[in-house]
């Protein structure tokens, strides 16, 4: 074969060599239209008698229905065939589904279609109708990114190799370990392993260890292994550690004069028992007129933590930080997260701050933002504050009670204009010195709570209308918002067909009404069996919330605008905020979209992993709970139902496990998505969402973090 002229990468006249030069050019940009003209550029081709050959190639690939010919000479390529590009999911059974911007609809791709990819690559797929579905299949026909080359697993040794397993269910592949790839790692040890090479020909992939994370079972390594797993840093770089080490922790007379003093004012914190980070305090104090001054102090992390620096890049890429059942991971070293930035009681601390005033009725008369000054007098855990507003007695009891009326006025106008009450309350494991489970309840979510929540919501509601809320179009300015879509139609009728099982009614006819309903429904369920249930489909049906540039309001709380303004010191779009809105209060121009769009883009992806990790460290630490509970019975409720078995909720200690479909005894069991349930075939006999049952724990799984239950009534 000759070689390509590097003027036309076509090649020459060879007519399939141009098809398919073409092809690539139209499976690199799906959703783009071309003429001839526009492919003869990109191909490099000048010669006329070429871009006639162009033009025949283009109605060939129609008439093969490749292309589609979307106005005369425009042709783009058809989402039922041809070339797509997409991103690759791994189901448990091996084979995967690819999602792709220029189809509709997920393309099935077989196991042996897959050809090495593996869960989130982004790959180029050959694609053709299913046979039996009528759906869309395909074949991946290039691997063009991977999404990860590095996995956490345990090691198994061999005489002459060695395998890790992965932990993660998305990787169906071992990796095969040459011995003198193994690095010190030994038998049973979590390790985390990085491809090296995946030849075509070979089922696995071969693989090198990269880290060892310690003995399988052991608290920290699987705490580090469930970070890992999900992409997530467990320590700080020695070099980030140092510059954070060099930031003052003292105030500047500087400092003092270019912000306005609240030291005076009588100000606390309100957060968890156990937590190290306070990054908002409220102040309060009566004005001549017997209105109120409220003060929305929150950590001015920006002062300290400046653009361009390796302690802005790091929180940059940790974008949050993570909680896991026994441990926090912060965004920024301990010396900010814990000390310079927290607003600790009885040390001056810089703010970013929010002050309104009230009157009586909790009716925001006027709004200032700006930096400031605070000194705490007083550090309140949630448990502290309830007993206060419960007994009336303790300190700061006046002004802890005032603000709390003002927060359940506030509170009570917000779900009259709309807003959605999901507050669920949370599910806190206790473990000892070792990081064993000894206890596992759900934390109450009590008028403390709702006190600080409203004044929060308050806050980041102002401040994003305040930038948001532009006359005209020429003064938008660009803002990181906090985003929550309306509801998906088909998923809210699915719920209201569910919830009418248990006597319960949805409207759905408008947006306005439609909340109403659903708080309804969530008040009347307090309390019943089928709460939990209830509350986790409800969410299911609702869209996620994200940051964007783009404002749609948020449907979830029933506000125009809103942002996340009120914790720095643990997200990093609260930082991008406070830099914003430090800017445009000084009279800047708009900054960059695109740049503050790709930011919140990897910031709700981060945020998506750090949720995933915690709910990955809470189900371990469940597992680990009933690991000697075997043979225990308890009392449940059905959580979900699969085609393949039934999830229980133990109501005692909220673990989860599953019974298999297969132990269901007496009759043949099928899965009836419609309706939530699993039916037998002869019987008719059916177990849904939300029916109390009694079950026995017969296994648990930690590597899997699976537990296998079996239904008392199916062996009495």
């Amino acid at each position: 074969m000759g070689r390509r002229n590097k003027k036309n990468p076509a090649g020459g006249l060879n007519k399939k060599t141009l098809s398919n030069s073409i092809l690539g050019v139209f499976s690199h940009h799906p959703r783009k239209v071309f003429n001839y003209k526009q492919l003869a550029k990109q191909l490099l081709i000048t010669d006329s008698h070429e871009k006639r050959l162009i033009t025949e190639i283009l109605h060939e690939l129609k008439a093969r229905d490749t292309l589609e010919e979307i106005s005369t000479g425009k042709f783009r390529l058809k989402s039922t065939g041809g070339y797509v590009l997409g991103k690759v999911q791994i189901v448990t059974g091996g084979y995967g589904f690819v999602s792709s911007e220029s189809v509709k609809q997920d393309i099935f791709v077989s196991q042996n279609n897959l050809n090495h990819a593996l869960d989130g690559d982004t790959v180029k797929v050959n694609l053709y109708a299913h046979k039996k579905t009528k759906g869309l299949e395909g074949e991946v026909v290039e691997i063009l990114e991977r999404a990860r080359e590095t996995f956490v697993g345990v090691i198994e040794l061999f005489d002459r190799y060695a395998f890790m397993t992965p932990d993660s269910r998305q990787m169906p592949f071992d990796l095969f370990i040459p011995l003198d790839k193994l690095n010190g790692a030994g038998n049973g040890q979590k390790v985390v392993a990085r491809i090296t090479d995946w030849p075509k020909q070979a089922k696995n992939p071969f693989g090198e260890v990269i880290e060892i994370l310690g003995k399988q079972g052991e608290n920290e390594a699987e705490m580090h292994a469930i970070l890992l797993e999900f992409g997530l840093p467990y320590k700080f770089s020695e070099t980030v550690e140092e510059e954070a080490a060099r930031v003052p922790d003292i105030i500047t007379p500087k400092d003092y004069a270019a912000r306005r003093d609240f030291r005076s004012v009588v100000t606390f914190t309100v957060d968890p028992e156990d937590a190290k980070d306070f990054d908002d305090a409220l102040s309060i104090s009566r004005l001549p007129d017997g209105n109120w001054e409220i003060g929305v102090h929150i950590a001015d992390v920006t002062h300290y933590v400046k653009p361009g620096t390796l302690l802005d890049q790091e929180a940059q890429l940790r974008a949050t930080s993570v909680y896991l059942v026994d441990r926090v991971v912060p965004m920024l070293p301990e010396k900010l997260s814990n000390h310079v930035c927290s607003l600790r009681p009885d040390e001056e601390k810089l703010c970013f701050s929010a002050v309104f005033e009230m009157d009586d009725n909790a009716r925001v008369l006027t709004e200032w933002f700006g930096r400031t000054v605070i000194k705490s007098n007083r550090r309140f855990s949630y448990g502290e504050a309830q007993k206060i507003i419960d007994t009336g007695k303790g300190d700061l009891k006046d002004e802890i009670r005032k603000l709390n009326e003002l927060a359940i006025l506030l509170r009570k106008r917000r779900f009259e204009q709309g807003s959605i009450s999901f507050e669920r309350d949370e599910v806190k494991i206790d473990v000892d010195s070792e990081g064993k489970p000894i206890r596992i309840y759900y934390r109450d979510h009590g008028a403390s709570h709702e006190l600080i929540e409203e004044f929060m919501l308050l806050a980041n509601r102002c401040v994003a209308t305040f930038v948001g809320k532009a006359k005209e179009k020429k003064d938008h300015k660009t803002f990181v918002y906090r985003v929550h879509d309306r509801p998906n139609e088909e998923k809210l009728r699915k719920f209201s067909h569910f919830v009418r099982k248990f006597g319960y009614k949805l409207t759905l006819s408008s947006g306005k009404k439609t909340a109403d309903s659903i708080n309804r429904l969530l008040t009347d369920v307090k309390g019943t069996s089928e709460q939990d249930i209830v509350e986790n489909l409800a969410l299911r049906a609702m869209a996620k919330a994200e940051y964007t540039t783009v404002n749609i309001g948020h449907y979830g709380l029933a506000f125009d605008f809103y942002t996340h303004f009120t914790s720095p010191i643990r997200r990093y779009p609260d930082m991008m905020v406070h830099r914003l809105l430090g800017e445009y209060l000084k009279g800047a121009a708009s900054k960059n979209q695109q740049e503050y769009e790709k930011l919140c883009r990897h910031s709700t992806k981060m945020e998506i992993l750090a949720m995933e990790a915690e709910r990955a460290s809470i189900k371990y630490k469940q597992v680990e709970f009933l690991q000697d509970k075997t043979g225990l019975r308890f009392d449940g409720i059905i959580s979900g139902v699969t085609e393949w078995g039934i999830y229980v909720e133990i109501i005692e200690n909220k673990c989860e496990g599953m019974v298999s479909i297969r132990g269901l005894k007496g009759d043949f069991y099928e899965y009836d998505e419609d309706n939530y349930c699993i039916r037998g075939r002869k019987s008719g006999k059916k177990y849904q969402i939300g029916d109390p049952v009694r079950i026995e724990v017969i296994r648990t799984n930690l590597i899997r973090k699976q537990v296998d239950f079996a239904l008392i009534e199916e062996e009495e």
